[in-house]
Formats: structure tokens, sequence, C-alpha cells
């Protein structure tokens, strides 16, 4: 698929069918969170694949907002393995993780699975809850599936602001 129309046509599906996705699916929506750039390459990224009931229900518990994803990647960071930018004020985990899990939506969208960016929940909560390492931060849930049908993309998805509103030289 053309890269403009996989950025032009993906949106946040809020409804999946029973579906799963295939090995193959998975392998490349993975295959690109692990090609993203982080910030002197440190890859402090941990992605987990919940498919599992057990799993999927444990994420139930945090979120209202699984809507029905038969897979949901769990995309954390080590906060241990992080580059602090001059000033010490910030570091590179969100952002790095906030990259991987980007790649990881538009490869979705390019492999025709649907997505959905999810950060409605506790990630303290949730981290107990999967029983992840504590030097661990959870990001966001990324759902994959295939929309049920007749879902689509939410009203407001395709109003954008023009560049001139957005933009500016210097």
């Amino acid at each position: 698929m053309e890269f403009t129309e996989v950025v032009k046509n993906r949106y946040s599906c809020k409804k999946f069918n029973d579906n799963k996705i295939t090995a193959q699916q998975l392998n490349e929506i993975l295959e690109a969170g692990r090609l993203a750039p982080t910030a002197k390459n440190l890859q402090e990224q941990h992605i987990y694949v919940v498919q599992s009931e057990e799993g999927l229900s444990k994420i139930d518990k945090v979120t209202p907002c699984r809507y029905g994803a038969t897979t949901v990647l769990v995309v954390a960071f080590d906060k241990n393995n992080v580059f602090t930018y001059p000033g010490g004020k910030r570091n590179s985990g969100i952002e790095d993780a906030s990259i991987v899990a980007t790649h990881m939506i538009l490869a979705a969208h390019n492999a025709g699975v649907d997505s959905c960016w999810i950060n409605f929940f506790d990630p303290e909560i949730l981290a107990k809850e999967l029983n992840l390492p504590e030097n661990e931060e959870i990001l966001m849930l990324l759902d994959l599936g295939f929309a049920a049908e007749g879902t689509k993309a939410l009203p407001n998805h395709f109003n954008r602001k023009e560049l001139t509103q957005t933009v500016s030289y210097l």
C-alpha cells in the first residue's frame, strides 16, 4: 500500500469482530516496531503480545477500551535504559515508545489490520495485573484486529486543520 494512503486512511477502530490476526500480520507489525528509531538506538521498548483469554481478561479489568480486539500489544519501556537529555529534565522513554507504537499502528494498517491506541487505563495497575518488571513503564495499549461490520472512522476523524494553522516558518 502507498504510504500516503496508509497515513490518510488509518483510523482508530472502536469495535472489532472475533477474527484473529495471522502470525504473519503480527510479525510484520512487531518488526515495524523493532525497526523504529530510538534515542541513541537504545531500543528500550518491550512489547507484550496479549492474545490469551486470561491476558485479555486482565486488560478488561483495567480498561473498557479493548473494544473486542483479539490481540492487544502492551507497549512498555525500560525506565533504566533511557537517554537523558541535556538539562536533565526529560528522557527518551515516552517518546521512543511512542515512535515504536506509531510504527506498529501504520504497519498494522498496511497489513490490513485495524487498530486503536489506548491510554484510558492506569499503567501501574495494569503492570501489576500483568506482573511486569518494576523497571518497565507501560506507555499504551494497541488493540489489533478487524473492524466489525459497519464500523468506520469516527465522524471527526477526517477533519484536519490546514497546514497554515499548525506550521510556522522561522
